[in-house]
Parts: structure tokens; sequence; C-alpha cells
């Protein structure tokens, strides 16, 4: 039996915490640092001195020999540089170990080599990493040892943002200032702050470390880009919140372990719907603090599975004919004193303050549903959405029956009178208790969901950043809360021009709710009907990034420059071209080396037979006719194989950009299916053990 872990104990032992400050820290200087992280006071250098020299003797008790800033680059990924404590000899020999406040404020990465979208020239080498003292230090154990990691934005010289973390942070900004506004209508004269809150589920897959070696297309892409379906797949449901086997079991609870050390508050684990794939979801936090740890969670995942001889896939769609991977995005809005601006309360008809936040957030949504669909496009995505395990490419909303109704009133006769109660549910069973309904089923088929005091955004991928999603939500209801406001504030009746602005925006923005079946084809001729965009690739999502409309909007609200976005998009189309190029050129390389080979072989084999069952003089009918068809789907493999390498050659010889981006999703990919093709009806008639790499069954099934 494992030694009990004492969460109360462990949780956060490992993060420069607020208590950790407390204690360590001078009065004065730990009232200026909360200053700046509330208030957002600019922190001056004795100051930041003071909170280095703490926190690096606090690492180092930790057993911490370097610090890094830990940034967000528009790879994907984190980035670190790690610097030792060690500072200059002393003449007898020793060292001092040191870290100054100006080396906890700015770091200098070398800003030419990660992706700039032309905002940096290659010789254009210098980038700055800033503290961001609203999400805490924390020291990271691993095969390095112990590193204090200090989260940073990263920006370049001329002050432009080349991460994810920056226009996050400005963001946030843009809707607490918003929502201040909105609240002060409304008499509320406490409240100093609004900020998103924020809860990431994570879905991922868990596969065999040695099966998955055996696997280029794993090891160069992520995912499998051949494969057959075994005989069973996901179509029994005995997958999901099923038992958790012994050997997962054991990753979950180190996995768990680790994170709580560091504060992720890891909170719910369960069996997902394919097989192999499994959940985490943590508890909500402030927006930027959830975009770090979930970072942490996939890097966390990646390294326990290594520990327990797995790998954990986060691509989208791993495995063609089971569900791929999301991550669900639960989005609020709180003030500094506790309160939700989303939560309805038991009689919704009659707070008025939410049914404008609700209605501008309906505008939001609608007005710029190009751009939410573009935060959750990648790659991976693409196979994803739409497949019947995922929201559609469309983007729509999903309010219940109770708000629903209560839109309806407001559109109809401009006033709601009364709101839909959830009633008892009778189980049916004396010894059960009735249970208390919800006023409101849920929908899993819904983009963008309202689940009782949060809307949940389904579309984003398992291993993107959150950063692209909420940047948008933020940004585009931060416009919507400033619209209304424009109007409010300039009202001679508040009451009647609130109850006109709630009904007009309800009944021009009514198009983009819909409580159905968004998996049905009738949803998508309705959508047309609407006029609701369908947005089904990456490709053609990106282009919404540099509309005159998004460039108006983040400008305005100084989320993003109009350079900032270009150079965004820029990278988004080379980074999808990169990836594909990658696929194409792993599914050449397979073909050619392994495939093909074993499938030669494997004729052989076949022909050999045929020869000697006749020589013998028995009937070799079914070896020939197995033979003419193995023969067949071997040529057209081929020719298949032969017409991929024209297309892959002629995509990489393009100029980057839309247009080489465009060519591969409509030629190159199209090329990639016509060779997976034939050789997944091979693989269903091949001898398993002539077949050059691990099934599908062995590494779903087997793990």
């Amino acid at each position: 039996m494992s030694e009990a872990i004492n969460v109360a104990k462990i949780f956060g032992e490992d993060v420069f915490n607020d208590t950790v400050m407390q204690e360590r820290l001078p009065k004065k200087v730990y009232k200026d640092l909360k200053k700046t992280i509330e208030e957002g006071k600019e922190l001056d250098l004795a100051t930041a001195d003071v909170i280095a020299h703490e926190m690096k003797e606090w690492a180092i008790e930790k057993g911490a020999t370097h610090y890094s800033h830990w940034f967000q680059p528009l790879t994907g990924v984190t980035a670190e540089k790690h610097d030792s404590f060690i500072s200059a000899p002393l003449p007898n020999g020793k060292v001092l170990m040191s870290f100054s406040g100006k080396e906890l404020i700015k770091g200098e990465p070398d800003a030419s080599s990660f992706p700039s979208g032309g905002l940096r020239a290659t010789f254009e080498a210098r980038g700055y990493t800033a503290w961001d003292c609203t999400s805490p230090a924390f020291v990271r154990h691993d095969a390095a040892g112990a590193t204090l990691c200090i989260p940073t934005a990263f920006c370049s010289y001329k002050g432009e943002a080349l991460d994810q973390k920056t226009p996050l942070l400005r963001s946030m900004q843009a809707i607490s200032e918003q929502s201040l506004r909105l609240l002060r209508l409304f008499g509320n004269t406490t409240s100093k702050k609004v900020t998103p809150s924020v809860g990431p589920e994570q879905e991922y897959f868990l596969v065999d470390a040695e099966k998955f070696l055996q696997r280029k297309d794993l090891i160069y892409t992520g995912r499998t880009l051949f494969g057959a379906m075994p005989p069973k797949g996901q179509e029994l449901d005995d997958h999901y919140f099923g038992t958790i086997r012994q050997r997962i079991a054991g990753f979950m609870k180190d996995v768990n372990e680790e994170l709580w050390k560091v504060g992720v508050t890891s909170k719910t684990q369960h069996n997902e719907v394919a097989p192999a794939q499994h959940e985490l979801a943590p508890i909500y936090a402030e927006c930027n603090v959830a975009l770090d740890h979930n970072h942490i969670i996939m890097q966390t995942l990646k390294r326990v599975a290594c520990q327990h001889g797995m790998k954990c896939l986060l691509h989208e769609k791993p495995f063609a004919g089971v569900n791929g991977s999301g991550k669900h995005d639960n989005w609020s809005l709180t003030t500094d004193d506790g309160k939700n601006l989303l939560e309805p309360g038991k009689t919704p008809h009659e707070n008025i303050q939410f049914l404008l936040v609700l209605t501008c957030i309906l505008k939001a949504v609608d007005r710029h549903a190009d751009l939410l669909r573009e935060s959750a496009a990648d790659p991976g995505n693409d196979h994803r959405l739409g497949a019947n395990e995922a929201p559609p490419a469309i983007i729509s909303v999903f309010l219940g029956e109770q708000l629903e109704d209560v839109l309806e009133q407001l559109i109809s006769t401009g006033e709601a009178t009364h709101s839909l109660k959830g009633g008892k549910l009778q189980t049916g069973v004396d010894t059960l208790p009735d249970l208390a309904k919800d006023a409101t089923d849920r929908n899993r088929t819904s983009p963008f969901a309202f689940t009782g005091n949060k809307f949940e955004f389904r579309m984003v991928g398992s291993r993107d950043s959150i950063s692209g999603p909420n940047v948008v939500l933020n940004t585009i209801v931060a416009e919507a809360f400033s619209e209304a406001c424009d109007v409010l504030e300039k009202a001679d009746n508040f009451d009647e021009a609130v109850h006109d602005l709630i009904k007009q925006y309800a009944t021009e923005h009514q198009r983009v709710v819909f409580n159905g079946n968004g998996y049905s084809d009738a949803w998508v001729e309705e959508a047309e009907k609407r006029g609701l965009p369908n947005i089904r690739s990456m490709v053609e999502a990106i282009p919404a990034l540099t509309t005159e409309k998004a460039v108006s909007m983040f400008e305005k609200f100084k989320v993003f420059t109009k350079a900032e976005l270009e150079s965004r998009a820029e990278i988004k189309f080379e980074s999808y071209a990169k990836a594909i190029n990658i696929e194409a050129r792993t599914m050449i390389d397979m073909a050619s080396k392994q495939i093909i080979p074993a499938i030669i072989k494997y004729t052989k084999d076949l022909a050999d037979t045929v020869v000697a069952v006749k020589e013998a003089g028995a009937d070799a009918s079914v070896q020939a006719e197995l033979l003419t068809e193995v023969s067949g789907l071997l040529a057209e493999t081929k020719k298949a194989l032969e017409a991929l390498k024209v297309v892959a050659d002629q995509a990489a010889a393009m100029e980057e950009g839309e247009d080489q981006a465009r060519f591969y999703h409509f030629d190159v990919v199209p090329a990639m299916e016509a060779l997976r093709t034939p050789v997944d009806t091979l693989e269903m008639i091949v001898d398993k053990e002539a077949w050059p790499m691990p099934s599908y069954g062995d590494l779903i099934f087997e793990v």
C-alpha cells in the first residue's frame, strides 16, 4: 500500500503564495506588492530587491539551484532559460548566491528565434520577459533538480506582444474596466475589480510508451496517420466514467500530488468516452492563473506519464473512429468582493443586471462568432469539430429552457413576468430521496452553453493554450458592455432605457440562441437560414483576426495592435502549413519504408503459398483471390503515395503564407486521406504479425 497523502499539508508547499509572502516579507513590502497585484501600482526597484531576496532564500530552502523566467511564446508551448543563483566568485574561492529585483522583474531572452510573424527580423534579437506578479512563482522538481519558475510576459524591444500572456492581461484589464462601468450604473460602489474566472477541463489519451515508440506518426505528429478501427471501439459506452484501471490510477495519483504541491487545484478525474481517454479538471481560478495552471497540467501529464512507462497524447484527434479530446473553457465574471455577474438568481426574470449582462454576451457572440471560432482553430481541431463528438463549427449559444423562456417573453412583450422552476425529480424508489431538479438541462452539442452561472466554451482544443479563447471572450464582452454603458450613461430614465436595451439586444441577436441538437444536419441548414457562419477549417478561420471589425475592436481596448494581429495571422498560416507538411512527410516515410515493404513481403508469402498448394494438387483459389486483392490495394497505395509526394513537393515550394496554407488544406490533406484509405483496408487483411506497427487495438486497449 502506498503512503496516504495529506492534501491539506502538501497543497501549495512549492508556491511562493500569499501565505509565504506574508510570513517572509516586511509588512511595508508585502503591502506594496499587494497593491501592485490588486491595483496595478508600479513596483519600485528597492521593493523588488527585497522580494527577490526572500524569494531566492525560500527557493533555495526548497532545493532550487536555478531560476527561470517561465513564459508562453507563440509556439503553443512554454519556454524557459535557466540561470543559477551563483554570482561572481569571492577571493576565498567561494561564491555568493544572489537574486536581484532587476533579475526578478525583467529577463532578456533572444526574441529572434521565436515566431513573431514579421514583428522581429532575424537580426533584431532583443526581447524582454516581465514578471507577472499576479500569478505566483513556484518551484518545480524534476530531473534537473529544483527550479524557481517565475511566470512572465514576453514582449519585443518595441513593446509588441510576442506571447500568449500579454494580450490576456490586457483583455482582463479591458473587461474589468467595462464591467465596473456597468456595475456603477446599477448602484454598486464597492467592487473595485472584475476578473474573468476560468476553469479549463483537460482531456487526454494515455498509451504504452513501448508501443508509442514503434509508431513514427505518433512520435512526429502526436496522432496516428494510419490505422484501422478494431472490432470494438467506444460503441458500448463502457469506458466513460468506468472503473479506473490500476496503472492509470497510479498515474493519476502521482499527477495530483505533483499538481497540488504547485498550487493547482486538481479536482476531478475520470475515464472519458473513448478507450484510453481520460479527463482532469481543476477548480476555477483567475484567468491568467488558470492559463499558467493549465500549462503546468499539460507538462505534468506528459512528464508523469513517462515515469509510468506511458505517453500522454494531447492531440485533438490521435485516433480516427473514436472521440477526440477538447478542453472545455468554463468562463464567468467575478468581482473582488465575491459577486458573480453571471449568477441569475432564483428569479432571473427580475434580475435586470443579469439580463443586461446576458444579452450583452449574446450580442458579443453573435457579432464576433468568427473570432470565437478562430480562437479554437488548430490543425487537430479540424478533425474534431462537427464530428458527432464535439460542437459543430457553427457558433451558437445554449441558454436552456428557463432563460430561453425569459428571452421570448422579453422579445414578444418587452417584459418578463416569470421564470420556469426546476421542480422535483421523482426517482420512483421509496428509499431514494426526491431530488431538486435544475430548471434547465445540459446540451453537450452546443459550442457555447450557459451552465448555471457560467458559460462553457466547448470548442477549445486539448493541446491549445486557453489564452486565445479567453482574450476573445474578454474583449468582445468588454466591447458589448462598453456600448451598453455608452447608451445608459446618457439616459434620462435609466430603468426605461435598460429595459429597452435588454429587449433590443435579445431581439437583434436571438438568431444565435439554439437549444437543439447541434450534431444534426437540420441544424446546419437552419443555421444557414439564420445567417450564422459555418467556418469549417483553420485556414478559413484565420482571416477573422485581421478584419476591419476585429482590428477596430482590439485596438480600441488596447489588447492588440493591427501589426500584432497581422503577425498572429501570419504565424498561424505558417504553423498550419508546417504541421500538415510534417504529417505528409511522415506518411510518405512510413508508407515507403515500412508499409509497402511489409506488404510486398506478405504478397511474396502469399504467392509462395499459392504455388505450394497448387503443386500439392489442392484448390488454391482462396489464396489466389487474397493475393489479387492485396496486390490491387498495394498498387492503389503506391499510386496514392506518388500523388502525395507530388502535391507535398508543390506545397513546400510555395511562398509561406495564406496561399500555401490553403494549398496544404485543400490539396495535400485530401491526398493524405487518399493514401490512408487503401492502407487501412490492407491492415484489416494482412497477417497481424506481418504488419509493421502496433494497431489501434494494441494502443487503446492495452494500456
